[in-house]
């Protein structure tokens, strides 16, 4: 009896080293480079994990298992798993023009003004940089604001948000197989991390004004207004000048593979699309501060990228001095009705000198009325300063991403360099009146550390955003309409809106007023749009409407939102492959696969 249960136990051995081995893989690119976010599945199962930030991966497969291996710019490549559970994978990229413009380097000889690092690091591998350090990193807190009665609250105003940085954390996040912290998550720059169709402007202003209402998806009693600037697009070549000063942290935290290195290659693309006319400075900073290349024409494109290329990391981080020397090579060099603006490239971790939030504000908002703007690229993870990096480029009227791969980098100073360098509408506001007649409650879903008071409205004073050339802003509201169904505890009994309101604006479901100013002037300009309470059904919708939607959901679900309903991974899934379109890029199939991936978190 004993000698049957030893076989038994010994065949149950043998079959599970047969048909459940660890197989451990790395990813790497054509030049050796780590690959991280490759989605790993066991073809014909629901088996899947993704590569870290060294190109790392463990899945559960047995011999003669197929893995399939993908990610957006890279050729889809399929490997079968033999008897070692040992597997190393070359992936080759699909956007050729990638390959030229990362440029390999000038050589490594160290130049003078150049910071070297003199500190000696322990090698760690991957699991500590992620998670021992995590804690470290740093959010605004996000309070979801609720609905409002248009009776007590008519009005609703807000600075418009171009950034798209908390889109991008997010997905570094999620492909690192974690769900993001809940402040990570701020929906309107999800929404507006993609491209939508709307309508160029037709007149001298410098963005149209677009709408939909319909149905809403996470609430069948609800509705969904969608409301959408689109910039003005803009023929670079006849661009005014840029004078720029790229700001880079090269202290001892940017040392990882996908901060300094990763920025290396980023700001090659950027210094790609510079015109002669336009030039370029980088100041560094780590213990202290320095000028590695003075204001260069960016036609000498081989100087400037050497510079770039012989940076070296080590030291502390000295970012408010840096940022004092940045202003005065912009200042230096400034040029009359041109595009002055600093680019700064950090982890955010500035942790010597005048480093508060209010120091750092004051001395920005100095410059930025001035006429020098700053924009902000964040890298790496586990010291990452989003709350800090926020605040640098909301006071320095400039856009602010968050860099966690090349081809991001892409994204942001490639595919849209109109918008990321040229403002066409600066303090750009919105104040939305609803009118009660169709209106019982109203939230906007995001942009909650966007809202501004109902006076600042017309306070030329007050900062808000700026809109790039050919850059688009999308805001949803859920509203709750007099019909429905939902009944409020908070429902008034005497409170009622004078008849007259009915007879005047009986086709109106509200008022969207927009304030901007010219990028060189200080006087506000407003424009005025009429939304008409004309509902369409869901599936009538465009596909920027149904996608935006998605994108909102798959937020709330993050968050974890009051107001998620019925909602699910699923149905977010389910609308956003519907309303793919076109998709060139990839954006939106990339964006399906992480909804899928938090599904299985």
């Amino acid at each position: 009896m004993k000698e049957i249960n030893l076989i038994v136990v010994f065949c149950l051995l043998i079959s599970n080293s047969i048909f459940a081995n660890n197989i451990k893989g790395m990813i790497n690119d054509e030049k050796g480079d780590p690959i991280p976010g490759v989605s790993i599945i066991v073809e014909g199962t629901s088996k899947k994990t993704v590569s870290d930030f060294e190109g790392r991966f463990s899945i559960e497969a047995a011999s003669g298992d197929v893995l399939i291996m993908s990610l957006i710019g890279y050729a889809t490549k399929k490997s079968k798993v033999g008897k070692s559970n040992r597997l190393h994978v070359i992936l080759i990229a699909s956007y050729a023009v990638l390959e030229e413009h990362i440029i390999v380097g000038y050589g490594s000889q160290i130049k003078k003004g150049e910071i070297e690092s003199k500190q000696v690091y322990d090698i760690m591998d991957n699991k500590s940089i992620i998670y021992e350090n995590e804690n470290s990193e740093t959010y605004a807190e996000i309070e979801e604001k609720g609905f409002k009665n248009p009776l007590q609250t008519p009005l609703s105003t807000f600075s418009i948000d171009v950034d798209a940085a908390s889109y991008s954390n997010v997905r570094r996040f999620l492909n690192d197989g974690q769900m993001p912290p809940k402040d990570a998550v701020r929906i309107e720059e999800m929404i507006n991390y993609f491209d939508y169709s709307y309508k160029q402007p037709e007149n001298i202003e410098p963005f149209s004004i677009n709408y939909e209402l319909s149905s809403c998806p996470w609430n069948s009693e609800s509705q969904l207004l969608h409301i959408g600037l689109q910039g003005k697009k803009l023929d670079f070549k006849k661009a005014p000048a840029s004078n720029l000063v790229f700001l880079i942290d090269v202290s001892g935290s940017m040392r990882s593979a996908n901060k300094l290195p990763l920025l290396k290659k980023a700001y090659t693309l950027l210094v790609n699309q510079l015109r002669a006319k336009d030039k370029v400075a980088i100041v560094v900073y780590a213990g202290s501060s320095g000028i590695v290349l003075p204001s260069t024409s960016g036609d000498k494109k081989k100087e400037i990228l050497k510079a770039i290329d012989n940076l070296k990391s080590g030291g502390g981080t000295a970012g408010t001095q840096g940022l004092e020397l940045a202003y005065k090579v912009a200042e230096d060099n400034f040029i009359k009705g041109g595009n002055n603006r600093i680019i700064l490239a950090t982890d955010g971790d500035f942790n010597m000198g005048q480093s508060s939030d209010a120091a750092l504000e004051k001395l920005i908002v100095s410059k930025r009325d001035k006429g020098i703007f700053i924009s902000v690229t964040g890298f790496g993870i586990g010291n990452y300063r989003d709350s800090k990096m926020e605040i640098i480029a909301d006071k320095g009227n400039g856009n602010y991403a968050y860099i966690d791969n090349i081809l991001e980098a892409k994204k942001v100073f490639i595919n849209e360099f109109g918008g990321t360098l040229f403002t066409i509408a600066k303090d750009v506001k919105i104040q939305i009146e609803f009118n009660p007649n169709f209106v019982k409650r109203y939230r906007l879903v995001g942009y909650e550390n966007r809202l501004l008071y109902d006076e600042d409205f017309q306070n030329d004073k007050k900062d808000a955003g700026e809109l790039g050339a050919g850059h688009n802003v999308t805001a949803l509201y859920e509203i709750i309409s007099v019909d429905s169904k939902i009944k409020l505890d908070t429902d008034l009994k005497y409170q009622i809106s004078k008849e007259k309101s009915i007879d005047n604006f009986k086709n109106e479901l509200a008022t969207v007023k927009i304030r901007y100013k010219n990028p060189n002037k200080n006087k506000s300009k407003l424009l005025v749009k009429i939304i008409k309470n004309k509902k369409i059904s869901f599936d009538k919708t465009s596909i920027d409407f149904q996608f935006s939607s998605a994108v909102a959901g798959f937020g709330m679900l993050l968050r974890n939102s009051d107001y998620i309903g019925n909602l699910s991974y699923q149905q977010v899934e389910k609308t956003a492959k519907a309303a793919k379109g076109k998709d060139e890029n990839g954006y939106r199939a990339e964006f399906i696969r992480l909804v899928e991936l938090a599904s299985l978190l």
